[in-house]
């Protein structure tokens, strides 16, 4: 158990290490994703701003060159990679006195921002190159933000004592448009990846927790088995070695014990298989009239005899009768009493109380046993469970952790509820309600 234990471990931390590097590298590749993606659309806007304070200062220069007398002619200059050609176009009108309007510039620009879907906050400067020096500026808005575009100048004069530069000083808005089904469908496969992770985690989790608890039941049905079938082969034994045939009182003790423990193993694999058959719905119940009193005096005097510590019973029935399968019901009571004893101290008080109202015919079985915390009381009902009381006497608990979710089953299987009261250290209440007439189950 302990080698299966420790293979268990040992996968889920591989699966979880490799599960957090799948993350990590989903992670990774969508951030260099986004990051590439938004580094294109930033050097696109780059250009696009250049285009347009290229474009503006065009227009804006024309508008002065429509003010020159008729006849003018402007004379270009030697150009290069760094001076275009309409430099010294703008440069020849301003020595001709006809210098640049910032005004005219700032509404041909904006309205060619709005065109090209840049926005609508900027702000030109102009720079005297060589002395780093800002001469003016207009625009709307003049403090950038961390994401501000910033194109290159563009000289209006030759010796580039006045360079234009139109800063596009919040884009935010352009990324998101531009980027926004981008963005989306990032998040979108982000949830779906971390989902599946989680889901994927989940299910290993789920799996070894069914691995822990088929372990733990074949060890729990190897040990409730084998101290029967230990008593039955001794039993048998002695009964076939002829050494008790002179003894028929001892002959009868030794066939008793062994019909016992055969009725007690033939009891646990009914009850297993009765689960079964109640979880997929393949059980009928055949419901009838049962006496109470007589059903639960017959119940305790049975476990009196075979408790291996003082037990005492009360009743208290206002209810004479039930409407039950008398096999199953009987055997729920002996589960619920079996566990009274099973978990108490070295004696256990139990009181069984009976009533009815409109619908429901309601038992109750009480006991000053070891009690449950509110936590144990949410899954003692699950199969398998059965560690609480162990826990608290520090000791091995025997059966198979089936009792409870048999009973469970059950009730259920006669359109009924049951519900349990308990304050550790205390006592323990279970509250059954069965229904006063059922035709149909």
């Amino acid at each position: 158990m302990k080698k299966m234990q420790s293979i268990r471990n040992n996968t889920t931390l591989y699966v979880s290490i490799l599960t957090f590097i799948g993350l990590v590298s989903v992670i990774t590749l969508q951030s260099i994703w986004l990051f590439n993606t938004y580094k294109l659309i930033e050097n696109n806007i780059q250009k696009e701003s250049y285009a347009t304070i290229e474009k503006a200062l065009e227009e804006e220069g024309n508008m002065r060159f429509g003010q020159t007398p008729k006849g003018t002619k402007i004379k270009s200059g030697p150009t290069n990679d760094t001076i275009p050609p309409m430099t010294y176009f703008y440069e020849r009108l301003s020595d001709m006195g006809y210098p640049m309007s910032l005004h005219n510039l700032d509404s041909i620009t904006a309205e060619l921002l709005i065109q090209n879907g840049l926005g609508k906050q900027y702000y030109i400067y102009i720079i005297n190159l060589r002395t780093g020096e800002k001469l003016n500026g207009i625009g709307t808005q003049r403090e950038p933000s961390f994401m501000a575009i910033k194109p290159k100048y563009f000289p209006i004069r030759s010796d580039y004592t006045q360079v234009v530069q139109l800063i596009i000083t919040n884009p935010n808005k352009t990324f998101l448009e531009r980027m926004g089904l981008l963005i989306i469908a990032t998040i979108i496969i982000m949830v779906f990846v971390i989902g599946s992770i989680t889901y994927q985690i989940k299910i290993i989790s789920r799996i070894n927790k069914i691995s822990q608890i088929r372990e733990d039941f074949s060890y729990a049905m190897v040990h409730d088995m084998k101290t029967p079938l230990s008593s039955i082969l001794s039993a048998l034994n002695f009964l076939q070695g002829g050494r008790l045939d002179s003894k028929p009182e001892m002959k009868e003790k030794f066939f008793n014990i062994a019909k016992d423990e055969a009725d007690h193993l033939l009891t646990l694999t009914n009850k297993v298989l009765t689960i079964s058959k109640l979880e997929n719905n393949k059980l009928e119940m055949n419901c009838e009239m049962v006496m109470l009193k007589h059903l639960l005096l017959k119940i305790s005097e049975k476990f009196k005899a075979k408790s291996p510590k003082p037990v005492t019973f009360k009743f208290d029935l206002e209810a004479e009768s039930i409407y039950a399968d008398a096999e199953y019901i009987e055997e729920v009571f002996c589960n619920m009493i079996d566990n009274s004893i099973k978990y108490s101290n070295d004696s256990v008080d139990i009181k069984i109380s009976s009533s009815e109202n409109s619908k429901y015919s309601i038992i109750k079985i009480y006991d000053n046993g070891l009690g449950m915390n509110e936590d144990d009381q949410l899954k003692i009902f699950n199969k398998y469970e059965r560690a609480y009381a162990s826990r608290k006497k520090k000791t091995y608990a025997s059966g198979f952790g089936l009792g409870l979710n048999f009973v469970q089953q059950v009730i259920e299987a006669h359109k009924g509820k049951i519900i349990v009261n308990s304050v550790e250290g205390e006592f323990t209440e279970f509250i059954i309600y069965l229904p006063l007439i059922l035709k149909e189950l």
